[in-house]
């Protein structure tokens, strides 16, 4: 499986416009080679170099394995979003406070849909995925303060 987007390359920069420098919408993101079988896709966008650690900026599941694109700014039909940690239930714009962070996206194709609340923690959404991890892909792209 394949995780990408026509917005930016992979360890590239993010442009400021789905940043808290733009517009701070969602980038779109291609997922290809999805396996057969395959339930559902899940994402977890997160920024590991976040100064109170690991910060949640996106959840998403219940993405369908033939989706093949999430559009920017626009989920697919059926697709559930978590509370990030800005606590709020969608996509939280990068912002770093200084420095280059990284911002990891992680697409994970599940053998199952879940049956998870829109609005769920990070944690909550493991838990659930948990066992039904087929494989997984990562973009990582980076924003500067």
């Amino acid at each position: 499986m394949e995780l990408s987007s026509p917005a930016f390359g992979h360890n590239q920069p993010i442009p400021a416009y789905h940043t808290s420098k733009g517009e701070g919408i969602s980038p779109p993101l291609m997922i290809n080679n999805v396996p057969p079988n395959t339930g559902s896709l899940a994402l977890v966008m997160h920024d590991p170099d976040a100064p109170n650690g690991d910060f949640v900026h996106w959840t998403v599941w219940n993405i369908s394995a033939t989706a093949g694109v999430l559009p920017e700014n626009h989920l697919p039909a059926g697709a559930l979003q978590g509370t990030n940690g800005y606590g709020k239930v969608g996509y939280g714009q990068p912002a770093p406070p200084s420095g280059t962070h990284r911002y990891i996206f992680d697409v994970y194709a599940l053998n199952i849909q879940l049956d998870l609340p829109s609005g769920a923690s990070l944690s909550e959404l493991q838990a659930a995925m948990d066992g039904h991890i087929v494989t997984q892909a990562q973009l990582i792209g980076t924003v500067s303060a």
